[in-house]
């Protein structure tokens, strides 16, 4: 009888121990959604950043008079040029 009421204390035990598991796992997974989603919000943050960057970058380029610059100077007038053709291109397709 002893061994019963030992086994049955192990199964209740183990049931707890399962029970505290299961729970334990449903807050994981609940962190990890979270985690995720801030990741995914700091990523569009970055891409963010680096665009504002980029036309920063390229206001500053226009901006800058020195000879040294030249470079960066045509750069910057390349890039605003394709910018121009891109919007000039969606226009077209928004008014077709």
């Amino acid at each position: 009888m002893e061994s019963l009421a030992a086994l049955a204390q192990n199964i209740q035990q183990l049931l707890a121990q399962y029970q505290k598991l299961q729970e334990d796992m449903q807050l994981l997974k609940e962190e990890n959604i979270r985690q995720r989603e801030e990741i995914l919000q700091s990523h569009a943050e970055l891409q963010q950043l680096k665009q504002e960057y980029q036309r920063l970058n390229t206001a500053h380029a226009l901006l800058v008079s020195d000879e040294g610059h030249d470079e960066e100077r045509q750069k910057a007038k390349q890039r605003l040029t394709a910018l121009i053709a891109q919007v000039d291109k969606a226009l077209e397709v928004l008014k077709h």
